[in-house]
């Protein structure tokens, strides 16, 4: 006669938990302010051209250059880190970043645009991948799979502080000093904050993981049918989010309230926090790819409220829900990236997805700007976005598992698909290889 014990469940994973684990509030913390200047410098750059008689035009043009070329170059850095490691790449594009920042108002427009330009995109490039190396440092630093769950819950979910905070500071110092101070401020920021995350003994002593015997030649390979599929969904969260922005400022003008073009992303951004605050306390039930599929569905229910075109406080609230689903999204998109990616080229795939929400974004924006006067439309559009997504993942859904999930794969060894938390160790292959 056998004798059984039940189980006992496993106990509740807490942030302060988290936060108290070694390393963790300093790599989080330093994070978030050495990525400021992606809420700011955009901003900071505008508001100092016109202050220059540089013109809206100008301006704009600008503030353009410098977000396309700062996510164009996060794939490069995250293959430089996956091959130096993190602490001297971040370091290195910190001090650029942050002297042609400075640069900026001190040549001023006497160089002319051109040169104004070129500065701001060379700004740009330079921009350290700090998430991309976060994400990529979270198993050193938590062993456990929960921890890293609720870990990754709570960073992706805080980001949207950083474009809430960020605009306001520099609104605040170019009211009270100049718009060039919000730029040497923005400048200092960046570097302080990647100071300490590079300083770290995690980001010290990481190395990227290496192809196992047998497989190395996996290494050269990143770009897999499951990658390509979930970095185009993920475009279409981008795209959400770019329209969304329009909206909210087609919305303000509409009503003649210009606070809704900040309140109303604000809302979405404290949707998003409070969205990760909740998911990374629960683990949850099914697969990654089965929860990914829910949040992109329950993110697209959220968007479907403003074709009834809101007013300004119902809209306002409505923004709350897809921001909430939009953190268990990223984070979920951010979990089967590292089961698809090869070893030794997980940043340059998560750097690959950042890209993908950027450009998505991009484009959100700049097709809710034509379309802003139609105001149907231009509530629609963030709904199409998440639409698109929704398709994509529901339609590669058998390729957003590891090789030997995939249907017909004979002989593929692969670890079973988490049960919505990091994976411990990566497959040595990804399916499909298109590159």
């Amino acid at each position: 006669m056998s004798l059984t014990t039940p189980s006992t469940p496993a106990p509740r994973i807490t942030y302060r938990a988290v936060l108290g684990s070694p390393h963790v509030a300093r790599l989080l913390a330093g994070t978030l302010t050495g990525r400021l200047p992606n809420a700011m410098a955009p901003i900071a750059i505008m508001l100092w051209a016109t202050a220059s008689g540089g013109g809206i035009a100008l301006a704009g043009m600008l503030a353009a250059g410098y977000g396309l070329a700062s996510s164009l170059a996060q794939p490069a850095m995250g293959r430089l880190m996956d091959r130096h490691g993190q602490t001297a790449v971040h370091l290195l594009a910190a001090l650029a970043n942050s002297s042609f920042l400075v640069a900026l108002p001190a040549v001023g427009l006497r160089g002319g645009a051109s040169l104004a330009v070129g500065i701001v995109i060379a700004a740009g490039l330079s921009m350290p991948a700090l998430e991309v190396g976060l994400r990529a440092l979270w198993p050193s630093v938590l062993p456990s799979p929960r921890m890293r769950h609720a870990a990754l819950a709570l960073d992706t979910g805080s980001q949207g502080l950083l474009y809430v905070i960020g605009p306001l500071l520099v609104a605040a110092l170019t009211a009270a000093y100049a718009p060039s101070c919000a730029l040497i401020v923005t400048a200092a920021l960046g570097l302080v904050g990647t100071a300490v995350v590079a300083l770290a003994p995690p980001s010290l002593r990481w190395h990227p993981a290496q192809p196992t015997s047998g497989h190395a030649g996996s290494v050269r390979r990143l770009t897999s049918g499951g990658l390509v599929l979930l970095f185009a969904a993920l475009a279409g969260v981008g795209f959400a989010i770019g329209a969304m922005n329009v909206w909210a400022v087609a919305l303000a003008e509409q009503h003649g309230q210009s606070m809704l073009s900040g309140i109303i992303p604000a809302a979405f951004s404290t949707g998003s926090l409070l969205g990760g605050l909740v998911y990374g306390r629960r683990t949850g039930k099914g697969t990654t790819t089965s929860q990914l599929i829910a949040a992109g569905a329950a993110f697209l229910a959220g968007w479907l409220p403003l074709l009834a075109v809101l007013g300004p406080g119902a809209a306002t609230a409505a923004v709350i829900v897809p921001g909430a689903f939009l953190t268990i999204v990223v984070a979920c998109a951010f979990l089967t990236t590292d089961t698809l990616a090869p070893a030794g080229r997980t940043s340059e795939a998560y750097a690959w997805l950042i890209l993908s929400i950027g450009a998505g974004q991009s484009a959100g924006t700049a097709l809710a700007g034509r379309l802003a006067e139609h105001h149907l439309a231009s509530a629609a559009l963030p709904a199409a976005g998440a639409a698109f997504a929704l398709t994509v993942l529901l339609a590669g859904r058998p390729h957003l598992r590891p090789a030997g999930h995939l249907p017909g794969s004979a002989g593929a060894t692969a670890r079973p698909q988490p049960e919505a938390i990091a994976p411990e160790h990566k497959p040595n292959t990804a399916s499909m290889s298109l590159t």
